[in-house]
């Protein structure tokens, strides 16, 4: 495995990242479907055993579900992970729908119900899950403050946020670490975020390596969503790469990586993951897990470095994507 800085935040973390969201499971709407406890938290373990430090969860993960598995999983091994969790984003039983909420309380509260879930006694990085409309930047930068200085949460930052609005939270605070989306066909991030988080020395962390299961190599011209899992609706993040005939178009051309892949007795997934990870702006990059042997695969693509003549033949490929408008074309850097 290999580690990289995170940001200004003094932690080392692994350049492969444990993805949570996929173990959260089927509660309420938005995840992405059934997940067996037992073979989550052997594969939690089996990525400690092999090298994988860092675990992004979040309270919106199955509503807690991920968190308490997390907990269970890394047991008296808590000392050799670097946990990262959310706040802002929790499910109203009274409205029966998610609820942004970025105040002072309640991620104060947000942050102590992660910890007994968790079963530690601190929080490594603790990030605001999503932008709050309504939200004080004041205000959140303030409950920051205060559970840093608690000794409960190490390092902060935010996730899915603009770099205008890590501008406006800046002013009151510092934000350690962002996280965004980041794949090869969504490289939305590179043409403003990563000169921003370059020029603060934010950790930059990328969720969706996979591209959101299209990359996993088990797709197929049949594949389709049931109603709970948030990708029916074909939208991924604001891009439609799932949307209609896109998803036919994309799954076409993750058979054409698969075989660029299987050519050079590689997989999909370590395609996609060596893809991600050869990008020095990228502190960690995460994908979703939830067998011990989609993390034995899945360790591997973060060796494989891929020659400029390959990545020219990736970036051919990938000029048939459909539903990337908005993307930046890649540029070897």
């Amino acid at each position: 495995m290999k580690y990289r800085p995170l940001g200004s935040t003094g932690i080392d973390a692994s350049l492969l990242g444990f993805g949570m969201w996929p173990i959260g499971g089927t509660q309420h709407a938005g995840d992405y479907g059934n997940v067996d406890d037992d073979a989550a938290v052997a594969a939690i373990q089996r990525a400690l055993d092999l090298g994988i430090t860092l675990f992004d969860t979040a309270p919106a993960y199955g509503n807690g579900r991920a968190e308490s598995i997390l907990g269970t999983a890394l047991g008296k091994r808590r000392k050799d992970a670097v946990i990262v969790t959310k706040c802002a984003v929790h499910w109203d039983y009274a409205k029966e729908q998610w609820v942004t909420t970025s105040n002072r309380e309640a991620i104060l509260e947000s942050a102590e119900q992660s910890l007994k879930r968790l079963r530690t006694d601190h929080i490594d990085v603790l990030l605001i899950h999503v932008p709050d409309p309504d939200g004080s930047p004041a205000g959140s930068m303030a409950a920051f403050r205060e559970l840093v200085d608690s000794g409960k949460v190490r390092a902060v930052g935010v996730s899915n946020f603009t770099t205008e609005q890590l501008d406006a939270y800046r002013k009151h605070g510092v934000v350690q670490v962002q996280q965004s989306g980041y794949n090869m066909l969504d490289r939305r991030t590179e043409s403003k975020m990563v000169p921003y988080v370059r020029a603060h020395d934010i950790g930059f962390m990328t969720y969706g390596s996979l591209c959101h299961g299209l990359f996993s190599g088990t797709w197929n011209s049949q594949t389709s969503f049931p109603g709970g899992d948030w990708r029916s609706k074909g939208d991924v993040f604001g891009l439609p790469l799932f949307a209609g005939d896109n998803l036919r178009k994309n799954i076409a051309i993750a058979d054409q990586l698969k075989e660029f892949a299987r050519a050079r007795s590689r997989t999909l997934p370590q395609l996609a993951i060596a893809w991600v990870a050869m990008h020095d702006f990228v502190s960690t990059c995460l994908a979703g897990m939830i067998t011990p042997a989609e993390v034995d695969d899945n360790v591997a693509g973060v060796d494989w470095s891929l020659s400029l003549a390959e990545l020219a033949e990736v970036d051919r490929i990938l000029a048939g994507a459909a539903g990337t408008e908005g993307a930046d074309h890649y540029v070897v850097k």
